[in-house]
């Protein structure tokens, strides 16, 4: 799996992505901000996909929310003992993983297709 942003992204995903984030960026960060405050972890991951998925805890359902994608919670260490990040990958993902106060790290899940985007959060 490829660790950083992916040009495929680009045209066949982003504008529905950007559409539901601006509308939930604010969640996001919230939720991120929880997972580091409760030194639950400090790299939290927000899995998409517009089916449902095992991969951490939903945060925002595509009816309840009026999104194209349902986005859930997570974190590196979840992630690693899932066994979706490799052990010998950490130190990989470590290099490429932004700023979790500036930056939400979405991990893009769309049938065999899985690959992490960074979003910057809108800046007030």
């Amino acid at each position: 799996m490829d660790l950083s942003n992916d040009p495929e992204l680009d045209g066949k995903y982003l504008g529905t992505i950007t559409s539901d984030f601006i509308k939930v960026s604010d969640t996001l960060k919230e939720a991120a901000y929880q997972l580091k405050v409760r030194k639950i972890s400090e790299y939290p991951i927000f899995p998409i996909s517009k089916n449902p998925m095992k991969i951490g805890q939903l945060l925002l359902g595509q009816k309840e929310a009026e999104l194209k994608w349902n986005i859930n919670f997570s974190f590196l260490e979840n992630l690693i003992s899932m066994e979706i990040i490799h052990e010998d990958k950490v130190d990989e993902f470590l290099k490429t993983y932004k700023d979790p106060e500036e930056f939400a790290c979405l991990l893009v899940i769309d049938k065999a297709f899985m690959n992490f985007l960074y979003i910057p959060y809108p800046v007030d």
